[in-house]
C-alpha cells in the first residue's frame, strides 16, 4: 500500500493547480494549493486550505464564502494538520477514484479511503454544492460514493441528516473542536441512537439528550417549545433500517447551523445581515455547569457565582493559568502538596452543598468516623460521603470530576488533602514564646483592641467622607467606595462591590468591539469576568443624564427585587466620578431588535410572542402586587424588555422607577421622564403617575409585538399619527387580523389574535380608571371564559415636531414647559 501512494504522490506532481475560484469541483488533473479554493456554485460555500485563529498549521475545510470572520463548517485533516513549512507542496487532488490531500514530506495526509482496487467505470469528481456538501462522485452522475455530510465535524447543516443506522449500529458523529484555533477532536461529541440524540463527555459521560422524537408535537421531548416552527422546518423518520432528523430552511436567504461547541453546548446559531453577527437562539445544555467536567479535574463549578464560574478546590491550584486566563478550564486543577498517606496522616475538608461526582465506590460502614477510616486506609482515596439515612460511605479515588456547588440542598463531601495545608502557624509559634513573653500578651492584646477601635471610628469617618464626595462627583479615584443604600437610612441593602480595575478588564478597557448600544443614562457594555461568565455593564460617567440619586434608586431596586422576568443585578462598582452597574448578560439583546427587525421578526412565531407578552405580565403583577414594595417602573419599552438565550422577557432599567407606599398606587411628580410613545397621557401632561402608567406602556408594547410596528414609525403619516391611532382604525373596521406581522399570520390563532388586540386597546384608554390593572391583564389572557370590554378610543398624545426616532423627554414642570430631548438607543 506505501508504494501505491508513493506512486500517487509522484503523479500529484505534475499536475496543473486550480485558478482561484475558478470552479465548484476537483477532477482530473485540477487539483489544489494554498491560496486556490473552489466555490459552490451560487457562491455561498468555499473550500480551500486555512489557517484558525493565530495557528501556524494549515488545514482543508468549507467556510461560508462571504461572511467574516471566516465560520468554518468542515475540515478534513483535523487530526493531522500541515505545517507552515510544508504548505507549498501541499495538493488536494482526485487520484484512483479518490480525494485525496498529500505534501511531499507526510505523503498522504488525508484520503476519503473509497475502495481503489477496482476499476472506475468513469471518471470521479469532487463537487462543493451550494448546501456545503462536498461531494465525491461519478461523473454525470448524483449517486455520492462519499460525501462530507456523512463525514462531519462539528456542524450540522440544513438538509444534512442527523442519523442513525440499524443495521449497522453506526450514526453521524459530531465532535468539538479542541479550540478556537485547534480543530482537532475535543472533548465533546453530538450522537444519535434509536431513540434519542445525546451529548457526551470524552466518549464516557453522557449529561444531556434530546428526549424522544415527540409525533404530537413535531418536536424532541427536551428541546424548548416552538424551537423549530418559526424559522426552521423539522423531519424525522424512523424506520426499520435507519432514523434520522434533518432541518430545512422555508426561506433560502436564511443561514444558519447547528454546532457542538468546544464549550461543551450544542447551539443553533443564525446570521444576522442587518448586524453582520452570528446571533444563537438555543443551546442545551443552558448552563454551563450541566456539562460534564466543565472545570476539569478537582475544580468546582458554581452557576451562582457572580465573578468566577470555575475555582479550584483548596490545596489545588490552577494547571494552566493560561488556559483558564481564555475561560478554557478542561485542563482542571492539580495538588499543591502531594499527599502523605502512611508517613503523616492526611485530613479532609470539608464542602457542604455540593453535587456529588458520579461513579463512587460504596460499602455499608456504621458511622461517618468509619467513612473516613476507609478512606485513610486506600491510598488511592481523594475523597469520600457519608449518607446517614443509608449508613453507606461512598468514596472516590484518582481525579474528581463535575464537582458543583449548590446554594442548597446537595451532600457534604470531604476531600482529602496533605496534613501540612491545614498548619497553623500561630500555634506554632506560640510554643516558641517564652514565659516572659506571655506575661506581656493580655497587655499587648488590650492596646490592640484600643487601636483597632480607633481605626474602626477613623474607617468610618473616612467612609462617610468619601461617600459624599462620591455623591458630589468629587472622589479622589483612588479605589472603590463601599456603597450601603437604604430605605431612610434605616435598612441597609448590600449589593457586592466590583473594583474598577476588573470592570476595566471584563470590557478590555471598555473597547467599542464590546459596546452593545447606548441609552439615556450612559452606554452599555459586553463583559466577560476571568472565570468565564458574561456580564453586561451599564456605565453612567460624568456625562450621563442619570446622577447619584438614580443610581441610588437602581441598585435599590434590583437588588430588592427577585422575579424570573426580571433582570439580574450582579452588583456595581463607585470610583470618583464613574458610576456602574453590572447586570447578568442577555445574549439576544432588547425585543426591539427583533420585532422591528424583518428577519429576526421570523424568529418569534405567534406563541413565542404570546410567551414573551405573558412574561411581561408576571414581571409587572410582582412588582405591582406581588412584591413587598409596590413598584412603578415609568419607563416600560420594548428596548428595556431584555431577551435571554430562550427568548424569554426580562424588563430592565429601573432607573427611573418609583416606589409607592402601602395600598398606594398613584403619585405626582414636577420633572417627568421617560419616553414619548410609551406615556400615558396624565402622565406626560399632568405629571401623574400611578400603576396605570405602566399598564398604558405595556398596552403599546404589546401591540408592538403584535403587529412588528414601531408607535414612532407613525409619526407624520398621512392618515394616523401613531400606532395607537393605526391600531383603532382597523379594529373599528373589523380588519382586526390585518394588524398582525405578516410573519406570524400562517402560525396565529384568529381568536386569539382578537383577544390580545382587544386587551391591549383595554391597556391604552385614556382615562387610566377605565385600564385593567396587571392582575386582570393576566386573567384576561389566560381564562378562555373571561368576557371581554368593549374598549373606547385609545389616547392619542400629541407631541412636538422633532426628527429623532425615539425619543428620552425630561420635562422639569418647575421651571419649564419646554421639552429637552435626547438620542435614545437600545439599553
Amino acid at each position: 500500500m506505501d508504494i501505491f501512494w508513493l506512486v500517487v504522490l509522484i503523479i500529484s506532481l505534475s499536475y496543473p493547480p486550480l485558478s482561484h475560484g475558478a470552479a465548484d469541483t476537483i477532477c482530473g488533473s485540477k487539483y489544489i494549493t494554498k491560496g486556490k479554493t473552489i466555490v459552490s456554485l451560487g457562491g455561498r460555500f468555499e473550500l480551500g486550505f486555512f489557517t484558525p485563529g493565530k495557528s501556524s498549521n494549515y488545514y482543508i475545510g468549507i467556510w461560508y464564502q462571504n461572511i467574516s470572520p471566516q465560520t468554518v463548517v468542515w475540515v478534513a485533516n483535523r487530526n493531522k494538520p500541515i505545517p507552515s513549512i510544508e504548505i507549498n507542496s501541499a495538493k488536494l487532488l482526485i487520484l484512483e477514484g479518490n480525494l485525496v490531500l498529500t505534501t511531499v514530506t507526510q505523503g498522504v495526509v488525508w484520503s476519503t479511503n473509497i475502495n481503489s482496487d477496482v476499476a472506475l467505470p468513469q471518471p470521479v469528481i469532487a463537487r462543493l454544492n451550494d448546501d456545503g456538501n462536498l461531494v465525491l462522485s461519478y461523473n454525470h452522475t448524483e449517486t455520492p460514493l462519499w460525501q462530507s455530510f456523512e463525514n462531519p465535524t462539528d456542524t450540522l447543516l440544513p438538509i444534512s441528516k442527523f442519523g442513525f443506522n440499524k443495521r449497522t449500529g453506526k450514526g453521524q458523529v459530531y465532535t468539538s473542536w479542541k479550540s478556537s484555533e485547534d480543530p482537532a477532536p475535543g472533548l465533546y461529541t453530538y450522537a444519535r441512537d434509536a431513540i434519542v440524540s445525546y451529548m457526551k463527555w470524552n466518549g464516557t459521560e453522557e449529561y444531556w439528550n434530546s428526549g424522544p422524537f415527540m409525533n404530537t408535537t413535531h418536536q424532541f421531548q427536551n428541546l424548548p417549545r416552538d424551537l423549530w416552527t418559526a424559522m426552521l422546518n423539522s423531519t424525522f423518520v424512523n424506520n426499520d433500517n435507519e432514523t434520522y432528523y434533518m432541518y430545512t430552511i422555508p426561506d433560502p436567504s436564511f443561514i444558519t447551523r447547528h454546532v457542538v461547541d468546544k464549550d461543551g453546548q450544542v447551539k443553533q446559531w443564525a446570521w444576522m445581515n442587518t448586524t453582520k453577527d452570528w446571533l444563537f437562539f438555543y443551546t442545551q445544555p443552558v448552563h454551563q455547569c450541566d456539562i460534564y467536567a466543565y472545570c476539569g479535574p478537582f475544580g468546582i463549578c458554581n452557576q451562582n457565582s457572580s465573578s468566577t464560574l470555575c475555582t479550584c478546590l483548596q490545596g489545588f491550584k490552577q494547571r494552566s493559568e493560561k488556559d483558564w486566563g481564555q475561560n478554557y478550564f478542561n485542563g482542571g486543577c492539580v495538588r499543591i502538596t502531594n499527599l502523605q498517606c502512611g508517613n503523616e496522616e492526611d485530613k479532609f475538608k470539608e464542602y457542604p452543598n455540593m453535587l456529588l461526582p458520579r461513579h463512587p465506590q460504596n460499602v455499608t460502614v456504621g458511622s461517618g468516623a468509619g467513612c473516613k477510616s476507609t478512606c485513610l486506609n486506600n491510598c488511592s482515596c481523594t475523597a469520600y460521603a457519608y449518607h446517614d439515612d443509608t449508613h453507606v460511605c461512598s468514596f472516590w479515588v484518582g481525579e474528581l470530576f463535575n464537582l458543583k456547588q449548590q446554594d442548597v440542598g446537595g451532600n457534604t463531601i470531604y476531600i482529602r488533602l496533605a496534613s501540612s495545608e491545614f498548619s497553623n502557624v500561630k500555634d506554632k509559634n506560640s510554643k516558641r514564646l517564652s514565659g516572659k513573653v506571655k506575661v506581656i500578651v493580655p497587655s499587648a492584646v488590650v492596646a490592640a483592641t484600643l487601636v483597632c477601635s480607633l481605626v474602626f471610628v477613623c474607617y468610618f469617618k473616612t467612609k462617610r467622607a468619601k461617600l459624599q464626595n462620591a455623591e458630589s462627583g468629587m472622589g479622589d479615584g483612588t479605589g472603590a467606595i463601599d456603597l450601603m443604600i437604604g430605605e431612610d437610612n434605616d435598612e441597609g441593602i448590600y449589593v457586592q462591590l466590583f473594583s474598577f480595575e476588573s470592570i476595566l478588564a471584563a470590557t478590555v478597557n471598555f473597547s467599542d468591539s464590546n459596546k452593545l448600544g447606548k441609552g439615556g443614562f450612559g452606554p452599555v457594555y459586553k463583559g466577560k469576568f476571568q472565570g468565564g461568565q458574561e456580564i453586561a455593564v451599564k456605565r453612567m460617567g460624568s456625562h450621563s443624564n442619570q446622577g447619584m440619586e438614580e443610581f441610588k434608586n437602581e441598585v435599590l431596586l434590583i437588588a430588592k427585587l427577585q422575579h424570573r422576568n426580571l433582570v439580574k443585578l450582579l452588583g456595581y462598582c463607585m470610583q470618583a466620578k464613574e458610576k456602574i452597574l453590572i447586570y447578568e448578560y442577555m445574549p439576544n439583546k432588547s425585543l426591539d431588535t427583533f420585532i422591528f427587525d424583518r428577519t429576526r421578526c421570523m424568529l418569534l412565531n405567534w406563541n413565542k410572542r404570546v410567551d414573551i407578552i405573558l412574561g411581561i405580565i408576571r414581571a409587572l403583577v410582582y412588582l405591582h402586587h406581588d412584591s413587598r414594595l409596590r413598584i412603578i417602573h415609568r419607563d416600560l419599552k420594548t428596548n428595556n424588555i431584555l431577551l435571554d438565550e430562550d427568548l424569554m422577557p426580562k424588563i430592565s432599567d429601573f432607573g427611573l422607577a418609583r416606589i409607592v407606599e402601602g395600598k398606594t398606587i398613584e403619585a405626582n411628580t414636577k420633572k417627568i421622564v421617560g419616553t414619548y410613545g410609551y406615556m400615558s397621557p396624565e402622565y406626560a401632561l399632568d405629571g401623574l403617575f400611578s400603576t396605570k402608567s405602566d399598564v398604558f406602556s405595556f398596552g403599546v408594547v404589546m401591540l408592538e409585538i403584535i403587529t412588528g410596528k414601531n408607535n414612532s414609525a407613525f409619526y407624520e403619516h398621512e392618515e394616523v399619527s401613531n400606532l395607537l391611532g393605526y391600531v383603532w382604525k382597523l379594529w373599528t373596521k373589523g380588519n382586526t387580523m390585518d394588524l398582525v406581522d405578516e410573519s406570524v399570520l400562517q402560525s396565529c390563532n384568529e381568536d386569539e389574535v382578537l383577544k390580545c388586540i382587544n386587551v391591549g386597546l383595554l391597556c391604552v384608554e385614556e382615562d387610566p380608571n377605565n385600564r385593567p390593572n396587571m392582575s386582570n391583564v393576566l386573567l384576561m389572557l389566560s381564562n378562555e371564559n373571561t368576557a371581554l370590554s368593549k374598549p373606547n378610543q385609545p389616547a392619542f398624545v400629541a407631541r412636538t415636531h422633532t426628527s429623532v426616532n425615539s425619543n428620552t423627554v425630561e420635562i422639569d414642570k418647575s421651571c419649564s414647559n419646554e421639552l429637552t430631548i435626547s438620542d435614545q438607543e437600545g439599553r
